[in-house]
């Protein structure tokens, strides 16, 4: 039974992307995205979990959401630094990370 239930709580379909997902993920990504410089390998791992994680429009918008909201706690974060984090990392991504994107216009 416990077995089951573990199985179930990690496998539930259509479980919506959440913040805490999506703020773990780029946690390494602080130090590159407020000071410069070039980004972590963990960082770069977390920027292809996000995108792996947003398989579909909704996801994307609530990652969106999410980085958006994660931007703005940090005063000192660098516009330019964050918008080339997916390059940088060598991801293709249609989440820009940035203070001031309309997640509601993400595909």
């Amino acid at each position: 039974m416990l077995l089951l239930a573990m199985i179930q709580i990690m496998v539930q379909p259509g479980q919506a992307l959440t913040c805490g997902q999506v703020d773990a993920s780029l946690a390494p990504c602080v130090p590159y995205l407020t000071q410069g410089g070039n980004p972590a390998p963990t960082c770069c791992d977390g920027v292809k979990n996000i995108k792996d994680m947003a398989a579909n429009t909704a996801d994307r918008r609530a990652a969106c959401n999410c980085v958006k909201n994660a931007a703005n706690r940090y005063s000192n974060l660098k516009d330019d630094a964050a918008q080339a984090l997916p390059t940088k990392c060598g991801v293709q991504m249609s989440i820009p990370i940035s203070r001031t994107t309309n997640c509601d216009i993400i595909n």
